[in-house]
């Protein structure tokens, strides 16, 4: 294959994997410190399985705001009643790009990160009826054009599936922390543009992916948000690395967004745990039969007293079964695990 000289820097043979450009910063370790501490208080705070209403409404704005970054013109209200599949009134091409961005979201957990089959399928989905190639690398140069600057030219389409072959490659390396990992790819995939269209939202939800396969609370985390917010900061921060020839810039950008993302959810209504909270969280680890113990064993900093009441109720919503009298009571579970992890 012949390979354009402006692009050896990403390219040196088949047999090689090339690990893309980037350096590690102070500001880079400081924020995978304050992001690993953040993640584990969502595990001990069991937010990282969120009430069915959170993870509805955080879905939402997940698709909401990547659309919006692209020009899409719904509003929550309408994302959330095409979710409830009602119909509203609202241009063909952004409802399509909704109902498009709702299965491809349900899809999530069945995507592999390092799998390119994968990811040429989750584009078929988002841009189905969109473009006339959906899930196909582009065929044809493209750039990024601002009015009439030209501030990015991708690489030539000759070159996209090495170079998207070589970024899965470097994807499967288990020595990257996954938190740049998904940074990286995120920039370098947005560099080599490698749609006709749809890049943009493909980078931020393979970015998704990419994290929930370590750390199940990305699932629902609307990163998103905070990026549609100040549009200019991700382009900024896109256009540094863009000029440095390297990911950095837009590594602690991306890390920051994700920071910002995880604080508001340890600060949602300076939440509480609730019964519901805390027996939905239990009953989706699997457990086919326990007892008080073994639900107090979860829940530590809860009394004996809390541990029946939450059981009581759970008996009331015929979650669970008790069978056995006093300290020898055993709950079996009536619902299959996961039975609120259904699709939204």
């Amino acid at each position: 294959m012949k390979i354009k000289s402006s692009y050896l820097s990403l390219i040196v043979s088949f047999d090689i994997i090339v690990r893309p450009p980037y350096e590690i910063t102070p500001k880079i370790l400081n924020l995978i410190g304050s992001i690993s501490e953040m993640i584990g208080e969502v595990n001990a705070n069991y937010l990282s399985k969120q009430s069915p209403q959170l993870r509805k409404q955080n879905r939402i704005k997940t698709i909401q705001s990547s659309l919006q970054i692209e020009g899409n013109t719904l509003t929550e209200d309408q994302v959330t009643s095409l979710i409830e599949n009602k119909r509203i009134i609202g241009p063909e091409k952004d409802v399509l790009e909704v109902l498009n961005a709702i299965k491809t979201y349900e899809l999530l957990k069945t995507y592999k990160s390092h799998s390119v089959k994968d990811f040429l399928q989750a584009h078929a989905t988002l841009m189905d009826n969109l473009i006339t190639t959906p899930g196909k690398f582009r065929t044809q140069g493209v750039g990024i054009v601002n009015g009439k600057e030209i501030k990015h030219l991708a690489p030539p389409f000759e070159n996209v599936p090495y170079l998207m072959n070589n970024l899965f490659a470097y994807l499967k390396d288990e020595r990257e922390h996954p938190l740049i990992k998904s940074c990286v790819f995120h920039y370098e995939m947005e560099f080599i543009h490698p749609f006709i269209d749809g890049n943009g939202r493909m980078g931020r939800l393979w970015q998704t992916v990419i994290l929930f396969q370590k750390h199940q609370i990305f699932e629902f985390l609307p990163f998103e948000t905070l990026i549609n917010a100040n549009q200019s900061e991700y382009y900024k921060a896109l256009s540094m690395s863009d000029k440095l020839g390297k990911s950095t810039p837009f590594i602690e950008y991306m890390l920051e967004v994700i920071e910002k993302s995880l604080s508001q959810l340890l600060n949602y209504n300076n939440r509480t745990l609730k019964e519901t909270d805390r027996l939905e969280y239990f009953l989706n680890l699997g457990h086919k039969e326990f007892s008080r113990k073994d639900y107090m064993n979860i829940f530590k900093d809860i009394s004996s007293a809390t541990a029946s009441r939450d059981l009581k109720k759970a008996i009331a919503l015929n979650l669970v079964t008790a069978v056995g009298d006093k300290n020898q009571t055993k709950y079996q579970i009536n619902i299959p695990p996961n039975f609120l992890d259904s699709p939204i």
